[in-house]
């Protein structure tokens, strides 16, 4: 049980791999804090969690995209009251509609998938890193995309939200580094089969796709004893190998 004792926040915990690894890092002894919108998606999880007999998770019911100041800050009340620490945050809350060309991007679909996918994460973290800051040894995992990081055409606001993510989550381990008890890395998933997979690539073959679970010994990396010291690197899931030390 590597991770026995430690609190760990899992945004979009209902979806495809924020359900994995919470399930994946409750097996493994942490007490998971569900984060999502959907009710029913993390009733689902938490029943996952339960039957695997791992310490029981809390839900917590939150929209990233409509929420306001004083709920990101009611949410950390809650934590530190709870918990009074936090040893790990995953970003694996994602907004996908489609890729499009910037010029048939509307205002709304920009604002609103801006706000789950970079505001939120922003937000959220800069509201719990008192409570991260309160362990020996916290790891902030943000998770990004390896095709929209590259910035190709038609990756629209997705790929514009997830470059900059990555952007942060660079300045955000510079500033934290010499504190040397939260760390802060960018978890790349690479092709896995996943639903936002299913709805970006419908005509693919699935078969060749690496499954969400063979991304579990990346995250009990990132979240487990062997990444303490190890700060502003980017993990590529595909060959869980550091495709580089620094940013």
């Amino acid at each position: 049980m590597l991770l026995t004792h430690q609190v760990i926040l899992v945004t979009g915990a209902g979806g495809g791999l924020g359900g994995m690894a919470a399930l994946a890092l409750a097996k493994q002894g942490a007490h998971i804090v569900l984060l999502d919108h959907a009710i029913a998606k993390l009733e689902a999880v938490y029943d996952a969690i339960k039957a695997a007999h791992a310490p029981e998770p809390v839900m917590y019911p939150f929209d990233l995209a409509g929420a306001s100041e004083g709920d990101y800050q009611d949410l950390a009340h809650t934590i530190a009251d709870r918990y009074g620490s936090l040893q790990g945050l995953l970003h694996s809350a994602v907004e996908f509609k489609a890729f499009s060309p910037m010029a048939m991007v509307s205002t709304l679909d920009w604002g609103h998938s801006l706000n789950v996918n970079l505001n939120g994460p922003f937000l959220l973290t800069r509201v719990l890193l008192p409570v991260l800051q309160k362990s020996p040894h916290a790891s902030i995992v943000f998770t990004s995309d390896s095709y929209v990081r590259q910035a190709p055409a038609y990756a629209g606001v997705y790929g514009v939200s997830k470059i900059a993510l990555e952007g942060y989550a660079k300045i955000l381990a510079e500033e934290l580094a010499s504190g040397q008890r939260v760390r802060v890395n960018v978890l790349v998933p690479g092709p896995v089969d996943t639903p936002l997979r299913r709805r970006a690539y419908p005509a693919e073959d699935k078969s060749k796709l690496s499954k969400m679970e063979d991304l579990a010994p990346a995250y009990l990396y990132l979240f487990g004893a062997q990444s303490v010291g190890g700060t502003g690197q980017i993990i590529d899931a595909r060959s869980f190998s550091l495709v580089t030390s620094d940013y």
